[in-house]
């Protein structure tokens, strides 16, 4: 392990009470007043040079300056700040203290991380050029990202390339995993409105009924991957909700029907097919029935795709840290999404995961009522994150005392 391992494993401490303060106080996104005030409060303790708040909202940005001091280049680090609308179910101390949120996906350990990251940079800065800390609100739905760089973030810092990591619960503890292309997927969320005749359920060939014509888009959408999307590329379409009627009305048969759901890709050539060829099947079943149909299609969050460079070096700074045997190059990427995706469309940058499994207790999926982040991982987040800055942004010999020949 690395010396800043070894430094930031002496705070393992004050990080985990401070991640668990975090975690008893969960917002959700663009409502991260007392998260972000915490965030503030933490960096001026680490000594950081610059604090910039309100960008996106509630986002805040922290700036700290190698040996030179201001100028030269700039690394950007990101970790996201806000939890999510879920009703806790854990009886630790530190639960949530805030009904109906909860930090079931470890934001509040990606949070603490960063600011170990501050920590330890602010005090050795042993590195040349800026580190850019970006305390990111409302990764969940929100597109803070977005929103930060809509507010300016880059133009204010001209970052050369940027950072972020996720705790994986599916990977043990001191494990890290990468790939140099798409680690996660886009979002789309989809409302299909069937339109029907409604009538009396003793009678239906007097009305057109929107119930069946329901149960023939859920069968029918599931052949639009199998049947359109070529088998070595991904997709999934999922309808995740079906509303119709009253469940009292036992007998009458509703004019409308509507189906929710969610369509996750990797290539916006497959996304594309996908919109359209689920408008088509739609509309056409719905027709078939005598009835008709409106599909909404909202593309929310792109791909999360690493440039190939930046997640071959963030690989490299992962394998010096916790050696190849824990460092998984080739990692299948998720069909989940993420925001931090928007960053990565505008600055080369990658997007990681550690690892947090337990060995013993209960090892519980992200946005799980019964999630906790594993604290025993933080002094490794954070020195990974100081290690994309000190290698990224690496002293000449001159400057670190190296002599040349």
């Amino acid at each position: 392990m690395s010396g800043a391992y070894q430094r930031l494993s002496a705070l393992h401490g004050e990080l985990t009470a401070l991640r668990r303060e975090l975690h008893a106080m969960p917002e959700l996104g663009f409502q991260e007043t007392r998260t972000a005030a915490r965030v503030v409060e933490a960096l001026r303790v680490c000594g950081v040079d610059e604090i910039h708040t309100g960008i996106g909202r509630t986002g805040v940005v922290a700036l700290i300056h190698g040996q030179g001091g201001a100028g030269g280049r700039l690394l950007g680090l990101r970790a996201d700040m806000d939890a999510l609308p879920l009703q806790e179910d854990n009886d630790f101390a530190w639960r949530s203290a805030s009904p109906g949120l909860m930090h079931a996906c470890g934001h509040d350990g990606h949070t603490t991380m960063l600011i170990g990251a501050a920590r330890y940079l602010a005090q050795t800065r042993a590195f040349a050029g800026t580190a850019v800390l970006i305390f990111q609100p409302g990764e969940e739905g929100y597109a803070g990202a977005r929103e930060m760089i809509n507010d300016g973030l880059f133009e204010r810092f001209p970052v050369e390339s940027v950072y972020a990591m996720h705790n994986w619960p599916q990977m043990p503890a001191g494990h890290i995993g990468i790939n140099r292309g798409a680690m996660m997927a886009a979002a789309d969320q989809v409302e299909i409105v069937l339109t029907g005749r409604g009538g009396h359920g003793a009678h239906p060939h007097l009305a057109v009924d929107p119930v069946l014509m329901a149960g023939h888009v859920i069968t029918a959408v599931q052949s639009l991957v199998s049947r359109n999307v070529a088998p070595l590329d991904q997709a999934v379409v999922s309808l995740c909700s079906l509303r119709a009627g009253e469940p009292g009305a036992f007998s009458v048969i509703p004019r409308e029907a509507r189906l929710t759901g969610t369509v996750r890709s990797f290539r916006p050539e497959v996304q594309l097919l996908i919109e359209q060829r689920l408008a088509e099947l739609v509309q056409s079943l719905a027709q078939g029935f005598g009835g008709s149909a409106s599909v909404s299609y909202q593309r929310l969050y792109p791909a999360t795709i690493n440039s190939a460079a930046e997640a071959d070096f963030a690989a490299d700074v992962a394998e010096r840290l916790v050696g190849a045997a824990r460092l998984n190059r080739e990692l299948p990427p998720s069909m989940g999404s993420e925001d931090f995706s928007f960053m990565l469309q505008v600055k080369p940058g990658a997007y990681l995961r550690l690892g947090q499994a337990r060995t013993e207790g209960e090892n519980c999926g992200l946005h799980n009522p019964r999630y906790d982040f594993n604290d025993e991982v933080l002094p490794l987040g954070a020195a990974l994150f100081a290690g994309l800055v000190e290698q990224g942004l690496p002293l000449s010999p001159s400057e670190s005392g190296v002599s040349t020949p």
